[in-house]
């Protein structure tokens, strides 16, 4: 009933650009182990034995499968509500360590079921409840890149801050919509209003990161073209490093990406994330997310000006 077929994460169905083969192979690859991870908690809502099952997956993919069970558990806590929310075990057990893939996997089901996403976020950490408007803006740029790359669409019901984390998921589904195109990218998100810019190369950079699919060259020219956003490009790839070392998943793909965009390695590249979470106020008038945000993209803002 609820079931998503996965020619649904084909370049092909989905009509994006651009891409190689070897590149379209590699964006199925994770379009089909998230939708594993989504039919894989709808079959199994039990924590122990989802995470099983979950954990059988290739380490370097697994994240992916729990962003899928993320948005399976979320959707199963909609229509047959629990006494303790599914999601919440999950991310008190096994789920914790992909803790950063599991809310975006909450963003893509708020999308699909076209909910509120801001008041769905008081119920999760005050921090990464933010990576589910992520999650929220992937979904839409992923599925719906015609009306809201094309068309720069945006969802009006999202407050301001909102908006802009939704620009960095935005920022990571162009990475796929343009298959990695590192020609393309730049074009399409100059074609966006510029206050949109610097959210979209975050997303850039965490997408490419995480994701990989492309050789060192067009990662440096990527690093190039991102000029002047290149702080926002690494903030992104030190997000996506964090989250690898978190789940224990590190990738060859990951390293390389953060010797080109911070010119450091994937675990400095984490470092940084957690160095700028020390003292981070969460009671202030802008989001904790956004403050941790800002230092990390001002820790490049220097390392850049240094290296010059």
């Amino acid at each position: 009933m609820f079931g998503i077929p996965l020619v649904e994460a084909t370049c092909a169905t989905r009509g994006f650009q651009g891409s190689e083969i070897k590149v379209q192979q590699r964006f199925e690859q994770i379009g089909h182990t998230f939708l594993h991870g989504y039919h894989t908690a709808l079959e199994d809502d039990k924590p122990e034995s989802l995470v099983f099952r979950l954990n059988t997956i290739e380490a370097e993919l697994r994240g992916f499968a729990f962003e899928g069970a993320a948005m399976g558990l979320t959707l199963l806590d909609k229509v047959i509500p629990l006494p303790r929310s599914r999601l919440q075990i999950f991310l008190e057990s096994a789920g914790s360590d992909h803790a950063y893939m599991v809310h975006v996997g909450v963003g893509w089901l708020l999308a699909r079921l076209h909910q509120r996403v801001e008041p769905f976020l008081a119920k999760l950490d005050p921090l990464l409840c933010w990576l589910v408007v992520d999650g929220y803006g992937f979904h839409e740029g992923y599925f719906h890149w015609r009306d809201y790359i094309q068309q720069q669409k945006s969802l009006k019901q999202l407050s301001s801050y909102a908006r802009r984390v939704f620009d960095q998921g935005l920022g990571r589904s162009l990475w796929f919509v343009n298959g990695a195109d590192v020609t393309l990218i730049p074009a399409t998100i100059a074609a966006f209003p510029l206050a949109r810019h610097s959210d979209l190369w975050s997303g850039i950079g965490l997408a490419c990161t995480y994701a990989g699919g492309v050789e060192r060259d067009a990662i440096e020219a990527l690093q190039i073209a991102a000029k002047p956003y290149q702080p926002y490009l690494a903030q992104g790839a030190a997000f996506a490093a964090k989250a690898r070392q978190r789940a224990s998943n590190p990738a060859a793909h990951t390293e390389l990406a953060c010797q080109v965009f911070c010119n450091m390695s994937a675990d400095a590249a984490a470092r940084v994330t957690d160095m700028a979470l020390e003292k981070l106020p969460t009671n202030g008038a802008e989001p904790a997310y956004e403050i941790w945000r800002q230092r990390v993209q001002t820790h490049f803002t220097s390392a850049l000006l240094t290296a010059l």
